[in-house]
């Protein structure tokens, strides 16, 4: 366990486990769909969750990749910045995006709703953790892979200002590090 680590909330083998879970449930609902399927992964958070997710999904699928930001170290501004759009048409097809962390619910929300601007036939969103407790609008993913108490987490894509992204877990930031 790195050292500004307090715990280790999900072990690697537990993601593991709930991303081939995730990854049949995903499978299933998309194998006769007439569309394209279009993976979005908000960027950077989301790497390694969609990499391991995506091993596990069996359908033909494309990949693409959308930044977003609203934190400023431990807390979200509320203002939503798009930092990197699709470089793709989304005209006619289902997008499944995939969040890191769903906290506030701000990013989410603005996201689905640019998709759907853009021209997307339907968007479901795949998150890793949900943190209920901190949400301010109502927004929720069509599939989790945790459902989280309110404590800063880091790893396995999660960061604090940059650092602890590349973790093969989650875990629970030390509070003397913030």
């Amino acid at each position: 366990m790195h050292q500004d680590c307090k715990k280790i909330l999900i072990s690697e083998q537990q993601i593991v486990e709930r991303c081939k879970q995730l990854g049949q449930k995903l499978s299933e609902k998309y194998q006769n769909n007439p569309r394209k399927v279009l993976f979005v992964g908000i960027l950077k958070g989301s790497i390694p969750f969609m990499a391991e997710l995506i091993k596990h999904v069996s359908i033909d699928i494309e990949i693409d990749f959308i930044a977003a930001s609203s934190y400023s170290g431990t807390e979200s501004l509320g203002d939503i910045k798009i930092i990197k759009d699709l470089d793709c048409s989304i005209i006619d097809t289902d997008i499944v995006v995939i969040e890191d962390i769903i906290d506030t619910g701000l990013t989410i929300k603005k996201i689905k709703e640019l998709l759907y601007h853009k021209g997307a036939s339907n968007v479901k969103v795949v998150a890793l953790l949900n943190k209920q407790s901190r949400r301010i609008c109502d927004v929720q993913a069509d599939y989790v892979g945790f459902e989280i108490e309110n404590e800063f987490v880091i790893g396995f894509g999660l960061d604090f200002n940059q650092r602890y992204r590349n973790l093969p877990y989650v875990g629970v930031l030390k509070e003397e590090c913030y």
